[in-house]
């Protein structure tokens, strides 16, 4: 896969889909990489060009020294645009990568044309929690957390149900760079975009999840009611969406964006 050097970082990326289709990025979420939205890939390249990537400190891309900020993984999307020769084009992010969907319609408007952000929020805390989740795996590596995070990722059905998504999940976790988490831990519980969201201009997706317990659908409300005209969808679905209820997900996407 193509990687796009930086002074900082290097962003392992990939693009699919029709040359002459309108582009779609799509930002994974923390400690997860660009396979997360293996499910959806069938239908979205049969209209859109895709561009999935990996986040500074997951999977494939480096993972330089942190702590990271939700600004510095913006500017990276926006290096991945330009280096692509790419003014303009539609965003989709779930948890971390809708974080990063928010910064980039607030502060670079004019390269965001849709806008989904689903599975987050403006602030997610309490900063104790993020510190507490820093130190374990400082402590102890990905593996120290991998259990307590698949359980608020899914229900507790489906973690049992066998799924090859549970898998996924739990590969793409252990597989992340135990620095690269911590960098990235910092960069959410940093985050406040509360006052900034109002400002976002693009036609908006907010996707919340009936069972999620990271970011409920209150979280999502805050966002559809101050972002003008967005649309507020709710799924029968827990944190990673995308991966336990992949069809719905999928048909609303691609319902909104096309």
């Amino acid at each position: 896969m193509p990687r796009l050097k930086l002074p900082d970082v290097e962003i392992e990326y990939t693009v699919d889909g029709p040359a002459d289709a309108p582009l779609l990025v799509l930002s994974n979420s923390l400690g997860t990489t660009m396979a997360m939205w293996d499910p959806q890939m069938a239908a979205l390249t049969a209209s859109l060009r895709v561009l999935r990537y990996d986040a500074r400190g997951h999977g494939q891309s480096s993972a330089p020294p942190g702590p990271y900020t939700i600004a510095q993984m913006g500017a990276d999307v926006q290096a991945l645009l330009q280096g692509l020769g790419v003014a303009r084009a539609h965003f989709c992010g779930l948890s971390m990568g809708g974080m990063v969907g928010l910064w980039l319609a607030v502060h670079a408007p004019a390269a965001v044309d849709r806008l989904v952000v689903s599975n987050t929020a403006a602030l997610i805390g309490p900063a104790s929690g993020w510190n507490a989740r820093i130190e374990r795996v400082r402590a102890g590596g990905m593996a120290a957390i991998v259990d307590a995070v698949l359980a608020r990722w899914f229900t507790a059905s489906f973690v049992a149900s066998g799924s090859p998504f549970i898998a996924l999940a739990r590969g793409m976790l252990l597989g992340t760079s135990a620095d690269g988490y911590c960098a990235a831990c910092a960069a959410v519980r940093d985050m406040d975009q509360r006052d900034d969201i109002a400002r976002i201009v693009a036609p908006t997706l907010v996707i919340a999840g009936t069972h999620d317990v990271v970011t409920t659908p209150a979280d999502h409300r805050y966002l559809a009611d101050r972002i003008a005209g967005a649309r507020y969808v709710e799924l029968a679905a827990p944190h990673i969406s995308n991966l336990e209820q992949p069809a719905a997900y999928t048909r609303t996407l691609v319902d909104f964006l096309t």
